[in-house]
């Protein structure tokens, strides 16, 4: 089981997805986010801001992290795909996204995101956080892990 992050950048009405140009995830649009070092002790939070510092260029403290909730992704399939994602919004932040040889940050409307492009999970549990909403949510993979066989989703109070 790996620990991740997801930090979603938020100004106006438009939210800021990276598109992942390496790796895991490649050719989709995600958040800024990346697996947490347990070995050194890091948290959560310390992870989301040290991988928007190295994806995009941009800082930011702790308490500018809005925790919006956690999704468990699980694979009988293939370990690879077991993550706890912490997911996170960010409305101030230090610095302007620049594009990295990992990602290519891009604004869009948060009413017209590219979900043809994203995780087939995202279009699924996105509404809860463009609503505001805290959530928690697990995925099941099909075999392939292209898609899931299986869900759930509850807002957090």
């Amino acid at each position: 089981m790996k620990l991740s992050t997801l930090c979603f950048l938020l100004k106006d009405d438009q939210i800021l997805l990276a598109m992942k140009k390496r790796g895991f995830g490649e050719g989709k649009w995600n958040g800024v986010g990346g697996k947490v070092n347990t070995a050194a002790g890091e948290t959560v939070e310390q992870c989301a801001l040290r991988e928007m510092k190295e994806e995009i260029g941009v800082a930011a403290d702790e308490g500018d992290l809005e925790p919006m909730g956690m999704l468990r992704f699980r694979s009988i399939f293939e370990d690879a795909l077991n993550w706890d994602v912490r997911i996170f919004f960010l409305h101030a932040w230090r610095g302007e996204p620049r594009e990295s040889e990992e990602v290519r940050p891009q604004w869009f409307p948060a009413a017209h995101l590219p979900f043809a492009e994203m995780w087939p999970d995202d279009r699924h549990w996105f509404p809860y956080l463009l609503a505001g909403k805290r959530m928690e949510g697990e995925f099941f993979f099909n075999e392939s892990g292209d898609g899931f066989i299986d869900f759930s989703l509850a807002e957090l109070h």
